[in-house]
């Protein structure tokens, strides 16, 4: 495993061949440290948010307010994660968003890949800054309001490309919290 200030250094989880400042449609997944219910709790299929759970809430429709040519969809506070699906849009290409499957050309051996270019700059509008931003909002909120509160150290993302598997990202996030119970996430 190669070491980064001698220290190992886990692997990028992020696709090495996208800029992540892309225009495409995004589903995050962000959880809790040790995967605590922060957020409230499930009853009877609805979440029930707790203080912490609604500052998470509030903050996430606060993204589209901090970052250029951003548009939010679906989302939803779970007990210990949240989901939600960020769009990234080009000025000229509000509408037509969802990310082509298709062959790449293969890469020249002597150039960086995209994610080894990023690890030195994560980029402005990037999935990661604004991530990286709504995390750094909520733990900042909740600390100052005296509440103990912790993010796992990563995120998932996932590009959404095509719209049946919008439909099916879409429906998922809608049904997640009558579905908690069968959820990988869930933890008593």
């Amino acid at each position: 495993m190669e070491k980064f200030q001698n220290k190992y250094r886990i692997s990028s989880i992020r696709l090495q061949n996208w800029d992540y400042r892309w225009a495409g449609v995004y589903f995050i997944t962000i959880c809790t440290q040790n995967r605590v219910h922060y957020f409230g709790e499930i009853k009877s299929g609805q979440m029930q948010l707790s203080p912490i759970g609604i500052i998470a809430d509030i903050l996430w429709y606060e993204i589209k307010n901090h970052f250029t040519n951003i548009k939010l969809d679906e989302f939803v506070v779970m007990p210990n994660h949240i989901h939600g699906v960020i769009i990234i849009t080009n000025n000229n290409d509000h509408d037509n968003v969802m990310v082509e499957t298709g062959h790449a050309l293969p890469l020249p051996s002597n150039k960086k890949t995209i994610g080894q270019q990023r690890f030195q700059n994560i980029g402005k509008n990037s999935i990661s800054s604004i991530v990286g931003s709504y995390k750094s909002a909520v733990t900042k909120h909740t600390h100052r309001l005296g509440f103990n509160f912790a993010w796992q150290t990563r995120f998932y993302d996932h590009i959404i490309r095509d719209d049946k598997s919008f439909k099916k990202i879409s429906n998922y996030i809608i049904h997640n919290p009558a579905n908690w119970q069968e959820d990988k996430l869930f933890r008593e």
